[in-house]
């Protein structure tokens, strides 16, 4: 066997956290391998994936992510945050503004409102939301899914359905802290409805411009945060009438709290932090 060394960065987003390799002049191979065994917590470096920071034709830098399960993702708001810092700290980007950056979901733009050694706060567009059942996609024949009825195992729930570059599949309750994540989410994102699975989200509504959120994304399970996931639950929570629109909304999560801002024109905007802790090299 042949061991390589990579070199890495732990950062995280509302504890969100991702190891992130930069592969700009070094290819490291069996990414999906990679991610499964290096996201162990107990016997390696820990945490939510794996992303890649690539050479882009059409941006500053590409991004790529692989869940902890191996699947790979095609956005996430945590993790672009930390990307864009990463260019900035790392002299990739020299401008803290507009920084492009590739995903599967298209290029995303990000504004670097603060920045420090470790921490930084970032502002990302997101891009327009849909509510497009093909977007998602979900198997029901409505123009939109918004507080839809389904019953899974003999429990309703009122589902509430939206991609921001990602799918998501949102819920709302009383209390968050009540739910049994872990037992109800997976039921709900392997349903024959969702053909390619669906993230999570159980919001608790707080007032008008708070709103309290637990996740549970495909490929890694309950994390303490999801950015796209957040943007998504701010969508569904205006057009359940809950928060209006043009209104900056904190989401509070189990690793932080997040504000999104769901305009006039669909378009989601996303302002959170980017933090660094720590760097090494892995010998695999």
């Amino acid at each position: 066997m042949i061991e390589t060394k990579i070199e890495f960065t732990k950062m995280h987003g509302c504890g969100n956290d991702y190891i992130y390799i930069n592969c700009f002049d070094a290819q490291v191979n069996n990414l999906p391998e990679l991610s499964m065994v290096l996201c162990d917590r107990r016997k390696y470096i820990g945490g939510d994936g794996i992303i890649t920071i690539e050479k882009s034709q059409v941006a500053d830098a590409k991004m790529r992510i692989f869940n902890k399960d191996g699947s790979e993702g095609k956005m996430c708001g945590n993790g672009i945050r930390c990307v864009a810092k990463y260019l900035y700290d790392n002299k990739i980007c020299n401008n803290m503004n507009n920084i492009k950056i590739e995903t599967l979901s298209g290029v995303k733009y990000l504004d670097i409102l603060e920045n420090n050694k470790n921490e930084s706060v970032v502002k990302v567009n997101m891009g327009q939301a849909s509510l497009n059942p093909k977007d998602i996609p979900v198997l029901i024949n409505k123009e939109k899914i918004v507080d839809e009825l389904i019953t899974i195992d003999d429990n309703k729930f009122y589902i509430t359905c939206v991609s921001v570059g990602n799918p998501h599949c949102v819920i709302f309750v009383d209390e968050v802290c009540s739910i049994d994540l872990n037992k109800i989410a997976p039921k709900l994102s392997s349903n024959i409805i969702f053909p390619e699975g669906i993230n999570i989200e159980f919001v608790s509504i707080i007032d008008k411009n708070n709103i309290s959120m637990r996740v549970w994304e495909r490929g890694s399970g309950e994390t303490l945060s999801c950015g796209s996931g957040s943007c998504a639950s701010v969508v569904a929570a205006v057009e359940n009438n809950y928060c209006d629109r043009n209104t900056d909304i904190t989401v509070h999560l189990r690793g932080g709290s997040l504000k999104i801002n769901y305009d006039e024109n669909s378009v989601v905007y996303m302002t959170g932090n980017a933090t660094k802790v720590f760097e090494g090299v892995i010998e695999i």
